[in-house]
């Protein structure tokens, strides 16, 4: 008999569901669709279709390397993140839906500020893809931005993001280990750093520990290591008027807002994620205390 993309569907869900992998028939759908650049209501119609044997090939190795649970996105060298397709590289976290959380909070923000100052400029740390910095860029024309990372693969997985996009002319890349090469002042100051423990990196699914970039998941003994590295620096290199944002753990809402109001901020928001957990927070200056806690920590 043919190969048909039905039979192919159907083997590859069998496979991955044998080895145990949670959503079998979803990644098999979404590996198949996105090797064969298809719509996931395309696969579906055209089920009946043959396929030729190096698809079949391609299909069957992609689907072995699920099986040794390697993420989807990642075999697929791309993932969609707020609209924009983003590539991804070995040194990239892989952006995830919860971190569009941090992007929906931002953007009335950066809205705000472009419209009362005709700009908004952006920093983010440890830009990996670009993700964070790309879609507020694409979500507000006037807002300008600068990735930052210590990874010379990120920074250019990065550009490639920004070009790909349509956004390179408002988008540039430095190298700098957090604030250490950056200079001047930003509107918005925006970051995913690192922030699981040391000690349960051990513990994390195979498709995370084993492919996802230790430096972008390893926070330290406690997972505060980049946010006190953060939070040291940011009042020099953030306007009056400005607010950083930040991704944290589920359970660093205290701890991270407790290191920021010790350097001078305030909470303005805190957000959820699509399962309920505290994800989001975003701070500015608390104007009134800032100048007699620097000179205490300095």
């Amino acid at each position: 008999m043919p190969e048909t993309l039905d039979r192919l569907l159907s083997e590859s869900r069998d496979r991955l569901k044998a080895a145990g992998i949670e959503n079998a028939a979803g990644d098999a759908r979404h590996l198949i669709s996105g090797l064969l650049g298809l719509s996931l209501a395309g696969l579906m119609a055209r089920g009946g279709e043959p396929v030729g044997p190096e698809d079949a090939t391609r299909i069957r190795a992609a689907i072995d390397r699920r099986v040794a649970r390697e993420p989807v996105y990642r075999i697929l060298g791309e993932r969609e993140f707020h609209g924009l397709t983003l590539t991804l590289s070995k040194e990239t976290l892989e952006p995830r839906p919860d971190t569009e959380t941090l992007v929906d909070g931002l953007i009335p923000r950066v809205r705000r500020i472009a419209a009362g100052k005709g700009h908004c400029r952006l920093i983010d740390l440890g830009t990996g893809t670009g993700a964070i910095c790309l879609a507020l860029l694409a979500g507000v024309l006037e807002a300008r931005g600068t990735g930052t990372d210590i990874s010379e693969d990120a920074l250019a997985t990065a550009r490639e993001n920004a070009k790909r996009n349509g956004l390179a002319e408002r988008f540039q890349t430095l190298k700098s280990d957090w604030f250490e090469a950056v200079e001047g002042r930003f509107d918005v100051i925006v970051s995913n750093p690192p922030y699981i423990r040391s000690t349960v990196i051990g513990e994390l699914e195979p498709e995370v520990r084993y492919h996802d970039p230790a430096a972008a998941l390893d926070g330290g003994i406690d997972g505060l290591d980049a946010y006190r590295a953060i939070a040291r620096h940011a009042g020099r290199h953030l306007e009056a008027d400005g607010v950083v944002g930040l991704e944290i753990g589920f359970d660093q809402k205290q701890a991270v807002t407790a290191l920021f109001q010790a350097r001078g901020f305030r909470l303005l928001e805190s957000r959820k994620d699509l399962g309920g957990n505290d994800r989001v927070l975003i701070f500015g200056q608390d104007v009134k205390g800032s100048t007699t806690v620097e000179k205490m920590l300095h």
